[in-house]
């Protein structure tokens, strides 16, 4: 299996006193546009970037 692992963005926002995940998707263009709502709303956001490491044997 050579598939490349998915990658995964998580949107969060700054919620007192913690970060607070609300929405985890595969397209970065859908988390990009909804960190630019969040931050037009005046809420500070952030977009992580997770990919998973390949398992070998």
């Amino acid at each position: 299996m050579t598939d490349k692992p998915a990658t995964t963005y998580i949107v969060s926002v700054f919620d007192k006193p913690h970060w607070r995940t609300i929405l985890t998707t595969t397209d970065k263009a859908e988390a990009e546009s909804m960190e630019e709502a969040m931050r037009q709303d005046g809420v500070k956001a952030r977009i992580e970037k997770i990919t998973p490491k390949v398992k070998r044997r």
